[in-house]
C-alpha cells in the first residue's frame, strides 16, 4: 500500500494556482506579459502532477483522505470547516481539472498574444482552477457553496471579458442572473441538510441519510387568529423530506449544468474567449452540477421521485437543445448547443442511478468537447476572427492539423466505436434502455428514445459543421460584404452587432474587430502557431484512447481487458450498489471488453442512427450542397421554432426580464395613479377639502364660536351620560 495522502500536497494542489493568479493579477508591472503566462502556467502544472500523484495513490490502494485543515467558526453545535475528501471521484476531477486547465494556458498565449487584457485574463483563468479545485475537494457543504459561487463569480468576469461589448456584458450578467435563480434551489438544499442532520459535514451527512428514508413533511402549516380565535392550517398534501431536499440541490445544478429551462445562459457565454470555452463551458463549470448530485448519490437514492425528476429534465436537455444545434452558423454556438445535449445524456445517467456513468462520461467529454472548442477557436484564429461557417469552406487544406484533431473529437462525440466518446456514451444509452425495461415510468421510456435519438442529431449537426468548415467551396474569398443577416464573430470580441430593443441579439456580420484592425477584401486562412496546435494534440490522444484502456476499470471493475478481478472504482465515492446502479446491469449483459463491448456497439440501434445522420449531412452539405437552401423553405416553421429556440429566451429576457418591463409599466401606472394619484394628490385634496372646511369654521365671527362651543359641549354631556348612569 502506498503512503497516506499528504495534507501538505492537497493545500499544494490548491493553493498553487491561487497564489499564481494574485501574481499575475497585482503585481502586472513587475512580472510583465510573459511572467504572467509563465507563473500561471507553472502554478497550474503544479496543481495538475500533484493531482495525477494522488490519482497513483488512491489507485495503488491509499486510502481515501477525509480531513478538515481549518475551522472558520462554529456557532452552537454547527462548525464551518475548510476541508478535503479526496477519494477515486475527486482524484479524477482533479486530474481533468489541472489537465485541461493546464492545456488552456498554453494555448492562451496564442489567442491571447494581441489582447491589452492578457495578464488580466491569464490572472482570471488560474483564480478560476482554484475554484474549481476548492469545490471538487471540499468535504462539506459549505466550502462546497463556497466554491460553487466562486467559480460563477470568475465565470461571469470571463464571458464578461471584453467589457466594453454591450452583448458580452449582457451575456454575462445573463450567465450570473440565471445562475443565481438556481444557486437559490442549491442554498434551500442546504438549509434543508442542515435543518435535518445538524452537520454539513459529508461524513455526517451520508452516514445519517437512512434515518430520513421515509420522512415526510408538509408543504405549509400556520396559525391564523381571527377575533380571539386561532385556526390552525395545515395543507392536505406531505412530501417526503429527502426529495424536497434533493430538488432543491439538483435546481442548482440546473442553473451551473445548464438544464432546461436554465440552460439559456451557456450558448450566450459564447461572447467570452475561446479558451474559457473549452475550460468552463465544457470541461469544468458546467459539470460541477453532474459532479455535485453524483457526490449527494447516498441523499439522491432516497427518493424516486426526485430521480424522476433529474431524468425528466436530463432527458429534454439532451435531445432538444442539440436539435437547436442544427441551424446554428456560429461555429462556437453549434458545439455549445453540443455541449448542452452532453450534459443532458450525463443528468440522465445520474437519474438512473448509472451515477458512474454520468461521472464516466465528464471524463471523457472534458477532452474531445475541449478539443472541440479549442479546434475552433484555432479556426477562428486562423479565419482572422470569422466566426460564420458559412463564410467558410475548403479549409483542409490550409489548418491540415485543425482539421485532422477536430475530425478526432468529432469522432468521439458523436460515439464512434472505439473512440473514448463511445464508451461513456453507449453506457448510457443502454442504461437508460435497461430503466426503461424495467418499466420504471413513461418518464423512463421517454429519457430512452431521448437519448437514442440525440444520437442521430449529434451526428448531424457535428459533421455538417465539418463539411461547412473544412470541405466544399472555398467562400471566405467571396465573403466579404456579403451576408450582413449572419450570425458571424463571436470569441474575440472582433464583431459589432445588430442588437434588439433589449440590447442584445444575433450577431451580425463586422468589418472590424475590438483591436481596430479592419477586415477588407479576402481572407487567406492559416494554420495557428504551435501555442495552439500543441494542445489539440495532447487533447486528441486521451479523446481517441482513454476510453479503450479506462471503460473497464472506472465502470466494470475490471482490468483493461475485460477480466473481473478489481472491486468498482467509485466504491465509497458514490453509490455503486448493484440492486441499484444500472451500469451493473449492463456489464452482465454487453461487457466482454473494450473490443467485444466495442464490436456490440456496431450492432446496437445508436451506432446506425449515428450513421444515418452521417450521411444524411454527408448528402445535404458535401454531395448535394443545394439541399440545405431547400429544406429551409420546405421546413421553414420548425427552422424558426429551432431558430428562435423554442422561444426560452423571450421567456428568460422578455418573459422575466420583459415581464419586469411589463411590471416596470404597472409600476408606473401604480405610481402614477395610485401612488401620486391617491396616496399623494389625493391626500394632498383631503387636506385641501379640510382647510376650506375648517376656514369656513375660522370665520372671525363670535357667535359661530359660540355656537361650536355649546355643540361641543352637548356631545360631552352626552357621552358622560351614557357611560356615567
Amino acid at each position: 500500500m502506498e503512503h497516506a495522502i499528504s495534507k501538505t500536497v492537497l493545500l499544494a494542489i490548491v493553493l498553487a494556482p491561487l497564489l499564481c493568479a494574485i501574481i499575475a493579477g497585482l503585481f502586472r508591472r513587475q512580472v510583465g506579459r510573459a511572467g504572467a503566462h509563465w507563473v500561471t502556467i507553472l502554478g497550474v502544472a503544479v496543481s495538475c502532477l500533484l493531482s495525477m500523484q494522488v490519482l497513483w495513490q488512491l489507485l495503488q490502494g491509499a486510502a481515501p483522505f477525509n480531513e478538515n485543515v481549518y475551522t472558520w467558526f462554529q456557532v452552537g453545535g454547527i462548525e464551518a470547516h475548510i476541508g478535503f475528501m479526496v477519494d477515486k471521484l475527486t482524484a479524477m476531477m482533479m486530474v481533468v481539472v489541472t489537465f485541461v486547465s493546464l492545456l488552456v494556458h498554453i494555448y492562451t498565449i496564442g489567442y491571447m498574444a494581441d489582447d491589452d487584457g492578457y495578464q488580466r485574463f491569464f490572472s482570471y483563468i488560474s483564480l478560476f482552477t482554484f475554484s474549481m479545485l476548492m469545490l471538487v475537494m471540499s468535504n462539506n457543504f459549505l466550502q462546497l457553496f463556497f466554491g460553487w459561487e466562486a467559480v460563477g463569480l470568475v465565470s461571469y468576469l470571463l464571458i464578461g471579458f471584453w467589457f466594453k461589448r454591450p452583448t458580452a456584458v449582457f451575456a454575462n450578467l445573463k450567465a450570473f442572473l440565471v445562475n443565481r435563480v438556481g444557486d437559490f434551489g442549491f442554498l434551500l438544499g442546504i438549509a434543508g441538510v442542515l435543518l435535518m442532520f445538524g452537520s454539513l459535514d459529508y461524513g455526517t451527512v451520508f452516514a445519517n441519510a437512512p434515518l430520513i428514508n421515509g420522512a415526510e413533511m408538509t408543504v405549509w402549516s400556520g396559525a391564523l387568529t381571527l377575533f380571539g380565535k386561532t385556526i390552525t392550517l395545515t395543507s392536505p398534501w406531505t412530501w417526503s423530506v429527502a426529495t424536497v431536499i434533493c430538488i432543491c440541490l439538483f435546481v442548482g445544478a440546473m442553473g451551473k449544468s445548464a438544464q432546461v429551462p436554465l440552460h439559456v445562459w451557456l450558448p450566450d457565454s459564447m461572447e467570452g474567449p475561446t479558451p474559457i470555452s473549452a475550460l468552463i463551458h465544457a470541461a469544468t463549470m458546467v459539470t460541477a452540477g453532474i459532479f455535485m448530485v453524483a457526490r449527494m448519490s447516498p441523499l439522491f437514492e432516497l427518493s424516486e421521485t426526485a430521480l424522476m425528476f433529474v431524468l425528466f429534465i436530463g432527458a429534454t436537455t439532451a435531445f432538444w437543445t442539440g436539435l437547436i444545434g442544427i441551424v446554428q452558423n456560429d461555429i462556437k454556438r453549434v458545439v455549445a448547443y453540443s455541449t448542452l445535449s452532453q450534459l443532458g445524456y450525463m443528468t440522465v445517467a445520474l437519474g438512473v442511478s448509472a451515477y458512474s456513468a454520468g461521472v464516466y462520461h465528464l471524463m471523457t467529454h472534458a477532452f474531445f468537447k475541449a478539443l472541440l472548442f479549442l479546434g475552433a477557436g484555432s479556426v477562428i484564429i486562423g479565419m482572422h476572427h470569422e466566426q460564420d461557417m458559412r463564410k467558410m469552406g475548403g479549409l483542409k487544406k490550409y489548418m491540415p492539423v485543425t482539421y485532422w484533431t477536430m475530425l478526432l473529437g468529432t469522432l468521439a462525440l458523436i460515439g464512434t466505436p472505439f473512440f473514448s466518446g463511445f464508451y461513456s456514451k453507449d453506457t448510457i444509452i443502454e442504461a437508460a434502455a435497461e430503466h426503461a425495461r424495467e418499466g420504471h415510468s413513461w418518464i423512463a421510456t421517454y429519457a430512452y428514445w431521448a437519448v437514442l435519438l440525440g444520437a442521430f442529431v449529434t451526428a448531424f449537426y457535428s459533421f455538417r459543421l465539418l463539411y461547412l468548415t473544412f470541405h466544399g467551396k472555398e467562400r471566405f474569398r467571396d465573403a466579404h460584404g456579403h451576408d450582413h443577416d449572419a450570425q458571424a464573430h463571436d470569441a474575440h470580441g472582433h464583431q459589432q452587432h445588430d442588437a434588439d430593443e433589449h440590447g442584445h441579439g444575433e450577431h451580425a456580420h463586422a468589418s472590424h474587430d475590438d483591436h481596430g484592425h479592419g477586415h477588407h477584401g479576402p481572407v487567406e486562412p492559416h494554420e495557428s502557431p504551435w501555442v495552439v496546435t500543441v494542445p489539440l494534440i495532447l487533447l486528441a490522444i486521451p479523446s481517441v484512447l482513454i476510453g479503450f484502456f479506462t471503460v473497464g476499470p472506472m465502470l466494470f471493475g475490471t482490468d483493461w481487458s475485460g477480466h473481473y478481478q478489481q472491486l468498482p472504482f467509485f466504491l465509497g465515492a458514490i453509490d455503486v450498489s448493484a440492486a441499484r446502479d444500472t451500469v451493473a446491469m449492463v456489464g452482465k449483459e454487453v461487457w466482454h471488453g473494450p473490443v467485444k463491448y466495442a464490436v456490440h456497439g456496431f450492432m446496437a440501434p445508436a451506432f446506425w442512427l449515428t450513421l444515418a445522420g452521417f450521411a444524411l449531412a454527408t448528402i445535404m452539405y458535401w454531395w448535394k450542397p443545394e439541399l440545405p437552401a431547400k429544406a429551409r423553405r420546405v421546413f421553414a416553421w420548425p427552422v424558426r421554432v429551432l431558430e428562435n429556440k423554442y422561444g426560452f429566451d423571450n421567456l428568460w429576457i422578455d418573459g422575466f426580464a420583459g415581464g419586469g418591463l411589463g411590471l416596470g409599466k404597472a409600476s408606473r401606472a401604480i405610481d402614477t395613479h395610485l401612488i401620486d394619484g391617491v396616496a399623494v394628490n389625493g391626500s394632498a385634496r383631503v387636506v385641501d377639502l379640510v382647510a376650506r372646511l375648517t376656514r369656513r369654521l375660522q370665520s372671525g365671527y363670535l357667535y359661530h364660536y359660540a355656537f361650536a362651543m355649546i355643540i361641543g359641549l352637548i356631545a360631552l354631556l352626552a357621552v358622560l351620560i351614557r357611560y356615567w348612569r
